[in-house]
């Protein structure tokens, strides 16, 4: 089965989960903000994609963090940052079981449908 991750009210989401619709894709949608984030879950994405992927320094949530939790980032400090404020994942996530995409191109999803 197809995951969405990510929180409802991002652009980015809602063009994906339209594009998904609109494509007869099914899936099922997981609320960040609402159904929070599993650490192994987090730690898989990590070894897979890389923190790096993961971790928008980009957003609202970034720039709000203290800069002490900002300085010298690693992959251990970014995930405890991931796990505290899941909205600061990049969106959304797209599991399709054997593989994990990170954002939304229309062009990047009519290649994994």
């Amino acid at each position: 089965m197809t995951t969405l991750y990510g929180i409802p009210n991002c652009d980015t989401v809602r063009k994906a989960r339209k594009w998904l619709t609109a494509n007869g894709v099914e899936f099922d949608f997981h609320d960040f903000r609402k159904e929070g984030l599993d650490e192994k879950q987090l730690k898989r994405w990590v070894k897979e994609l890389g923190w790096e992927i993961l971790l928008n320094k980009r957003g609202m949530m970034w720039r709000k963090l203290p800069d002490n939790k900002k300085e010298n980032i690693d992959e251990k400090k970014a995930i405890a940052i991931m796990l505290a404020e899941p909205a600061i994942i990049k969106r959304p996530v797209l599991d399709i079981g054997k593989q994990r995409h990170v954002g939304f191109s229309e062009a990047e999803y009519k290649t994994l449908f």
